[in-house]
């Protein structure tokens, strides 16, 4: 691959012009992508895999040999020998990559052991297993995990067997480690670690037997190795050239070796003592090189200062993703902040500087659904929010991630063909006006591919923000947007998703209905709330949810949940202030009181939540919907009541807005805030409705967040009345809820709106769209249909079924400990 990517760039410098230009290639195939070797076994073909054509060759006068290896290098003579002859050379550039390492045990000659690296290879390995049932992998690394997926994809049960206390023990550290094994062995692999292999010998019930050193034994019918690869160096090594210590011919910032007529690239290569094992750093070294070949070089000519080996793979469908100093051992001062879910296998690390600012590495197995932001903070050396474990802890909003215009020009967005911002923005103005065209112009996504989603939100803003269409579809089963599909079902009075799908769906190329996404199906789940505010518990809705919504609690890190009854405005009465400690100390719950002034109770088991709500509800209490896209709170000061500065009564209103709106869903979570006076008590400005008291009523502000990217709410309307309030901020909302685009939050919907805080205010207050009347109707179905979650989860016996730990047995489960924090209960 690199050294295809060494002629790509010697054509686009025309250098082929200058150079008589001649490639060796030991295999029959043309430059494949090996990044994508598994494939081949899932129906791509080598044609396909080829990285160019041999007219492409051809017509840039290169000559391609194939199927003839160069078997030595005389460096006086400058020439290359092969089987067929030998060749004159100025200057010659070594591209022979590496080989698979297969460790030196007894019996490793056997027919039955493979390796996993050419089309070869598999070739071979598909034949083995024609007449096998069983296989094993050497090797639990990345090239281990791509092996057991072949093997699994060839109906043979697979094991891995790893010298390593863990299974990618480069990427991930011992939590990762195993955290990935039991995701591993869910798939049906089974995997055995810290198993060093004495011999292979001939089996009894298999072909073959392997033995370990405590003489245990692993009988399979091949066994693949994949334990890691060696520069192949062979040739440089017989023609004296300077080597690495363990191997790899060493090469300086120009890619050149110790003799100054002879470069290399790739794996081959050692520079600074290291083997890059990645194509990216590969490619990096391949246009050093074209410029260090150029018979005219110039001072912009580029050469090789090392690699970022950050990557992200999914491997037998696991999410693996390592970032930097992902293990924290490079810098003594640095800080870690950890998150484990083990009910939903997700495990996320970060590795920040001494003071919190820059992130020097990340660990993700699971999920990389935060990768891409965590790696532009990484490349760009961008400064972390305050809180940085933020970045990785989950939240209703989702992770936060870094739109495309928080990132810099020089934003790294294709690592592999090291593709920046302004390159994107660059091919855009020199004609790349769809995603092919931009790919083939700047490689992008054209490696290994895990670039895929940023590029596509980098060209859509770059687009937008010349004033070109961009495509706007929730997802790959609507041709809609979140807006329209608003209006569709509004309309049409569409009550389901398979109804909306039915109807309004993508199909399958054989006509068959999609089952939708995650990203529409939570989208749609919320469209219909918002239009008929029915239980989201019902049948056709609770597929639709996700964890939070299901359960209706906050799942934390511990796999247990939160409840978050609702206190509106913060009032509270001592006795249900006794009710809450009560609960709390039965069921063993971490109490803390909120910044939106309501009582967080953490640690509630699955199968407890029906009898804790059951309590709160008895009690008068309703759900804080804190688990949902919907209005959370309304903070208040003491308002007129108590203190000397207030003139309205702040807790009076907190409390009508609060009873008002709390059966609203929405694109995002919502939280409002009611000041007795303009002290500003309860920082109504940092709210999506703020409201601030006035001698002569109530300042309404909006679309304000005080989350990641903070932004100040704004003044709307100024001494309105009671009644006038209610009427503005009925109509503001449901504005938001029917325009708004999914997970959009009040402030960065305000801040796309065409036309700015005018614009909305025209449509708000001077109704110019004559729609103000029906967006008031809307909301008061919302209020008449309101019902407490949890009340209309309890009336239900079929519903509560889905809060058992065991769906055959109602009773707790019995592996959950409990310990301290704090001086209070916590479930471990």
């Amino acid at each position: 691959m690199v050294g295809h990517h060494l002629i790509e760039q010697l054509v686009e410098r025309g250098a082929h012009h200058d150079y008589r230009i001649v490639v060796f290639g030991e295999e029959r195939h043309l430059a494949y992508d090996r990044v994508h070797l598994s494939e081949y076994f899932s129906g791509r073909d080598a044609e396909s895999l080829a990285l160019s054509t041999a007219d492409y060759y051809a017509e840039h006068d290169i000559e391609l040999r194939l199927h003839e290896a160069v078997t030595a290098i005389d460096r006086e003579a400058r020439r290359v020998i092969t089987p067929a002859g030998s060749y004159a050379f100025e200057r010659l550039v070594l591209a022979t990559g590496s080989y698979p390492f297969v460790p030196p045990i007894p019996g490793n000659d056997h027919p039955g052991c493979l390796v996993y690296r050419t089309l070869e290879d598999l070739d071979a390995i598909r034949a083995a297993a024609e007449t096998a049932t069983t296989g094993v992998v050497v090797g639990g690394g990345l090239l281990g995990l791509e092996a057991a997926n072949a093997l699994r994809g060839l109906n043979l049960d697979t094991a891995v067997v790893e010298f390593a206390p863990r299974l990618m023990p480069m990427q991930v550290d011992p939590q990762g480690g195993e955290l990935l094994r039991e995701k591993i062995e869910a798939l049906g692999v089974q995997v055995l670690t810290e198993r060093a292999t004495q011999r292979i010998e001939d089996g009894q019930a298999s072909r073959l037997r392997m033995v370990f050193q405590d003489d245990k034994v692993l009988e399979t019918d091949l066994i693949v190795f994949s334990a890691g690869i060696r520069p192949r160096d062979e040739l440089a090594r017989d023609a004296g050239l300077e080597m690495g210590e363990r191997g790899g011919v060493v090469i300086d910032d120009r890619c050149l070796t110790s003799d100054p007529a002879i470069l290399a690239v790739g794996e081959v290569a050692l520079w600074n003592n290291s083997i890059f094992g990645l194509v990216a750093p590969g490619y990096q070294m391949a246009k050093a090189a074209a410029d260090t070949l150029r018979l005219a070089p110039t001072p912009d000519d580029t050469t090789f200062r090392g690699a970022d080996m950050s990557t992200k793979l999914k491997l037998l469908g696991v999410d693996v993703g390592a970032i930097g100093d992902a293990h924290g051992d490079r810098s003594p001062s640095a800080k870690q902040f950890r998150y484990f879910d083990q009910l939903n296998q997700v495990y996320r690390k970060l590795v920040v500087s001494g003071d919190g600012k820059k992130l020097l590495g990340a660990m993700l197995v699971g999920d990389n659904g935060v990768y891409d932001t965590l790696m532009q903070y990484y490349s760009s050396g961008l400064a972390l929010p305050d809180d940085p474990a933020s970045l990785i802890l989950p939240s209703s909003e989702g992770p936060p991630a870094l739109g495309p215009d928080a990132l810099p020009d020089t934003a790294t967005i294709c690592s592999c063909h090291n593709v920046t911002k302004g390159g994107i923005s660059a091919a855009i103005d020199d004609g790349c006006l769809d995603l092919g065209a931009l790919k083939g112009a700047t490689k992008a996504s054209t490696g290994c591919g895990g670039c895929a989603a940023l590029l596509k939100s980098v060209f859509d803003h770059e687009l937008a923000a010349r004033g070109m269409e961009v495509d706007t579809a929730l997802c790959e089963h609507f041709d809609h947007t979140r807006q329209e599909l608003f209006d569709i079902v509004r309309v049409a009075g569409i009550k389901t998703f398979s109804e909306l799908m039915e109807q309004h769906g993508r199909r399958l190329d054989d006509g068959a209905v999609c089952l939708g996404c995650e990203v529409c199906k939570p989208a749609v789940a919320s469209i219909l709330a918002s239009c008929f505010n029915e239980p989201i518990t019902d049948a056709a809705h609770i597929p639709l949810q996700d964890t939070n919504d299901t359960f209706m609690a906050n799942m934390q890190k511990n796999g247990t949940y939160s409840v978050v009854p609702r206190i509106p405005g913060g009032e509270i009465t001592p006795q249900k202030l006794i009710v809450l400690g009560e609960v709390g100390k039965k069921y063993g719950l971490y109490t803390k009181v909120t910044g939106g002034q309501r009582i967080d109770l953490f640690g509630a088991h699955l199968d407890d939540l029906p009898a804790i709500w059951g309590e709160l509800i008895a009690a008068g209490f309703e759900t804080g919907h804190a688990y949902g896209k919907s209005t959370r709170t309304v903070k208040s000061c003491v308002g007129s009541t108590w203190c000397r500065y207030g003139v309205q009564d702040s807790v009076g209103m907190a409390i009508r807005l609060e009873h008002r709106y709390k059966g609203l869903r929405s694109p995002h979570k919502l939280k409002f805030a009611v000041s007795g006076c303009t002290r500003e008590c309860a920082e109504a400005q940092s709210k999506d409705i703020g409201v601030i008291a006035t001698e002569n009523g109530w300042n309404l502000y909006v679309c304000g967040n005080g989350g990641m990217r903070p932004r100040h709410a704004e003044l709307f309307a100024t001494d309105l009345d009671d009644d006038g309030l209610i009427r503005t901020i009925d109509r503001v909302l449901m504005f938001y809820v029917r325009t708004a685009d999914r997970l959009q939050r009040t402030s960065v919907w305000r801040e796309n709106l065409e036309g700015g805080l005018a614009y909305l205010k025209e449509v708000i207050l001077d109704d110019s769209l004559a729609i103000g009347e029906e967006l008031e109707r809307q909301m008061q179905v919302i209020i008449d249909n309101y019902e407490c979650e949890w009340a209309n989860a309890l009336s239900d016996p079929d519903k509560l079924k889905r809060f058992r730990s065991f769906v055959n047995d109602s009773r707790p489960d019995p592996d959950i400990i409990v310990t301290e924090e704090r001086g209070q209960l916590r479930p471990a």
